[in-house]
């Protein structure tokens, strides 16, 4: 389910099948070009009172427009990882997002954005992640969680190995790294530096990097951590324990993007 005029444009950009779109009679002609877009897919368009629509749905739909897909077959995890070797922009390595725990549907819509702003090439996500493609996430993600690959890995956090495998970094970040890990830890200017000259990475084949992120709150578990080729910090002020995920993210994302 896809909500507002600005996701459901990037539903009809994506390669997901539109089966219906229903919109109230205020956004009706506001929204003219959406209809025709979607009748011209095949797909019906429904048109009634705001209160009907409200009923349909089962929620306030203050958007006035709301979409229903086709959930395509998913992804797997080797797949999302073959894809994503190929950098976003020429000398910069590609970057892939792994996510642990993160079950704030908002959170993970927040982060699908960020990562199409930044040019994440795919994103992983543990078995007890919630769903992307829940009509929340896909309204706080603008519909770009309809454009960025993503796919469960797991086992978990096993299947960290395969991510390796497949040529990436696993960068984990965190505010407080484990002092008794014996990871190497970086911040973030050093990871990027590190990134372009090839520095850290332990063998040859791995030509991209991997962020792995955790939920608020329990962050990332000591399983993931030990897993991880090395732990990275974003510097704070003083006073300031961490920053949301999807704002790490973000501030990570820009980082390493070469943008």
């Amino acid at each position: 389910m896809v909500e507002g005029k600005l996701a459901v444009e990037r539903l009809l950009q994506s390669d997901y099948a539109v089966r219906s779109m229903l919109v109230d009679d205020h956004q009706a002609t506001l929204a003219g070009a959406l209809v025709t877009a979607v009748r011209a897919r095949g797909a019906p368009v429904f048109v009634g009172r705001r209160d009907v629509v409200a009923d349909t749905v089962g929620f306030a739909l203050h958007r006035g427009v709301v979409a229903v897909a086709e959930r395509p077959a998913e992804t797997t995890a080797e797949q999302v990882l073959i894809d994503s070797r190929q950098p976003a922009m020429a000398g910069v390595p590609p970057m892939i997002v792994v996510l642990e725990g993160l079950n704030d549907h908002e959170n993970i819509g927040a982060l699908f954005r960020n990562a199409a702003a930044f040019g994440a090439a795919g994103v992983l996500l543990d078995p007890t992640c919630a769903d992307p493609l829940y009509r929340r996430s896909v309204r706080v993600s603008l519909g770009y969680v309809l454009h960025v690959p993503f796919a469960r890995l797991a086992p978990w956090p096993a299947g960290l190995d395969r991510v390796r495998n497949a040529g990436f970094l696993v960068a984990a970040l965190t505010p407080h790294p484990p002092s008794d890990s014996g990871t190497r830890h970086h911040t973030l200017a050093e990871l990027r530096d590190s990134l372009v000259q090839s520095d850290p990475r332990p063998t040859d084949d791995l030509t991209g990097v991997a962020l792995l992120l955790g939920a608020e709150g329990s962050g990332l578990s000591d399983a993931a951590l030990a897993a991880s080729d090395m732990t990275v910090t974003i510097p704070m002020a003083d006073g300031v324990d961490s920053l949301n995920v999807a704002t790490a993210a973000a501030v990570a994302f820009h980082a390493l993007s070469g943008l």
